[in-house]
């Protein structure tokens, strides 16, 4: 059968399917680039979370890979033009863990609104400050979503439950369609001098790296919050962190960094700023939503199958 190699913590639920299907998992966690690169000879498969860099260096060391699986949504850290000339197949869970970052986003969303963290700190280390953790209602408050997707239409649904006004920027969502969500669509300025809440949705790419920078956060209300669990470097961390310390905005939560993890610094420092590492996604329902999709595309795969959730193209197995 075949070799799959495991480069980051899965679920254990998932490999024993692969186990159970005759093939040699090797899980191998913590390598250094160079260790990979010698891990995935002979390997037929690849899984992979966030942390594992899939680059051509990478594919250029695999001699008999098949297919990578990306144990989630995102493909930033995948070059998958790459995979696709190499004829390997790229496979993802696209829809695996869609509410729990919504949930998530909504849990960012009322602990920036009512300093959750920050009265919890204070209290444990003895403190009780009724009066300094003063928040604010969501209800009657405007919602920007950047990235009408399918997490940001979850958040949209999911906030208008708590009274707030919707609105969206996504250049790829037509008016009719934004109109039956009942949310009004919005130029990306417009909606951030609009918006006392702001939620991040979007992909890393060249067009949204560093989008909010301090010239956006110029345009904002002093009283907005952001929040962001898509994907770190949208947001520029050391305009956002210099636009909450000075009173430009009112704070902010965020779930990812440009660097995982992040080299501790002022961020941490910053009293109205919450940050969670890269969890929005991982709940016990994602995790087995991922091993179910993941595990069933990549022995589709491995048998000449194309993948459900696949990106690029399929090459033969002799395995």
């Amino acid at each position: 059968m075949s070799r799959i190699l495991v480069s980051e913590e899965l679920a254990e639920g998932g490999l024993a399917k692969l186990r159970a299907a005759g093939h040699e998992v090797d899980v191998q966690v913590g390598l250094s680039p160079e260790q990979l690169h010698s891990a995935i000879k002979g390997a037929h498969a690849l899984i992979v979370r966030s942390a594992t860099q899939v680059d051509e260096a990478l594919l250029a060391a695999a001699d008999d890979l098949v297919v990578v699986g990306r144990a989630g949504v995102g493909l930033d850290n995948v070059d998958v033009e790459s995979a696709t000339k190499r004829g390997v197949m790229v496979a993802n869970a696209p829809e695996s863990n869609i509410v729990s970052a919504a949930e998530h986003t909504m849990a960012m969303l009322l602990a920036v609104a009512r300093n959750v963290p920050q009265a919890h700190a204070a209290l444990v280390q003895g403190r009780w400050e009724r009066s300094k953790w003063e928040g604010v209602e969501l209800f009657d408050k405007t919602l920007g979503v950047v990235g009408l997707g399918r997490i940001g239409k979850l958040v949209a649904q999911r906030a208008a439950a708590f009274g707030m006004r919707i609105v969206a920027f996504d250049p790829f969502v037509s008016e009719e369609r934004a109109r039956a969500l009942n949310i009004e669509l919005l130029p990306l300025d417009d909606l951030v001098a609009k918006s006392d809440f702001i939620t991040v949705h979007l992909p890393k790419n060249k067009e949204t790296i560093n989008l909010f920078n301090t010239a956006m956060f110029a345009k904002a209300k002093p009283s907005l919050r952001i929040i962001n669990v898509a994907r770190g470097g949208i947001i520029n961390e050391a305009d956002l962190a210099k636009a909450v310390t000075d009173g430009v905005i009112a704070g902010a939560a965020l779930d990812v960094r440009a660097q995982e993890p992040p080299v501790k610094g002022e961020m941490e420092e910053i009293g109205n700023l919450i940050l969670t590492p890269h969890v929005a996604g991982i709940t016990k329902e994602s995790q087995l939503r991922i091993n179910q999709i993941l595990t069933s595309n990549i022995e589709l795969v491995l048998n000449s199958k194309p993948a459900t959730h696949a990106v690029g193209t399929l090459k033969e197995s002799s395995n």
